[in-house]
């Protein structure tokens, strides 16, 4: 799908193959604060959680793709629509990069860009929302570049090592 291609990567539907790359995403504890995880998952939940992930979006609410490089099926990233809301035509939307190497080369706003024309033209969304904490810079960045706007703070929303964070919520409306 042309919609889905940039220049350095592609969005691709999920596989059975990639359930020990879906595991070690989420189970890696130094994302869970920006993906509201508090427990481990295992690999039976994702084994199952990857079957089931052809069903369509307007049944599931969400549709999770993996972000690879051109030329290859290796994951790197996934980027997630969730909280899909037909009848307000609106999502969330959520990336991430596993490993260190890949932030900051492009490789996440490519994605976000491909997302954002795939929901406003394919699923015919009038808008997207993120919600990032106050103090993840490379986030906040990356959202802002494409429009999203900042319109709100959830104060002390998220409890992170004992400490309280806020958290920004931003939207972009599909004009």
């Amino acid at each position: 799908m042309v919609t889905l291609t940039g220049d350095i990567i592609y969005l691709r539907a999920l596989e059975p193959e990639d359930l020990a790359f879906v595991h070690a995403i989420e189970n890696d504890e130094s994302i869970w604060e920006v993906s509201n995880t508090q427990t481990p998952y295992s690999r039976f939940l994702i084994r199952q959680y990857l079957q089931n992930a052809h069903q369509d979006i307007y049944e599931v609410k969400q549709l999770r793709l993996a972000i690879c490089y051109k030329g290859t099926e290796e994951a790197i990233g996934l980027i997630d629509l969730f909280d899909f809301d037909p009848k307000n035509n609106r999502a969330g939307v959520g990336v991430v990069l596993k490993n260190d190497a890949d932030r900051g080369k492009g490789i996440g706003s490519e994605a976000l860009q491909l997302i954002v024309k795939y929901a406003f033209q394919h699923l015919q969304l009038h808008q997207l929302y993120a919600n990032i904490a106050d103090d993840n810079e490379a986030s906040l960045q990356l959202f802002t570049k494409f429009g999203f706007e900042k319109i709100g703070v959830k104060k002390q929303w998220n409890r992170v090592n004992n400490v309280y964070k806020d958290e920004l919520l931003f939207q972009l409306i599909n004009i």
